[in-house]
């Protein structure tokens, strides 16, 4: 499933992103954090697959599993 996700410091800033497009994968984990769905998703961005979203579900879930970072400095942000 992460083989659908590309960091290259060519696309996008390096910021990782759907492999074949210039969607990065934040982009899609703000929007399902806002309510969005994976069918909505895939309405909006015609290119992307579903296999695509759930792929950015696992990267961010990845992210969140080795790192700790506390809410208070989220807050911050």
């Amino acid at each position: 499933m992460i083989d659908r996700i590309l960091i290259d410091p060519a696309i996008c800033h390096g910021q990782a992103c759907v492999k074949g497009t210039r969607i990065p994968v934040h982009q899609i984990i703000k929007m399902m954090a806002n309510g969005d769905t994976i069918e909505e998703l895939l309405g909006e961005y015609p290119s992307l697959e579903r296999e695509d979203i759930l792929a950015c579900l696992y990267y961010a879930a990845l992210l969140a599993e080795e790192s700790f970072t506390p809410i208070e400095a989220m807050n911050r942000i």
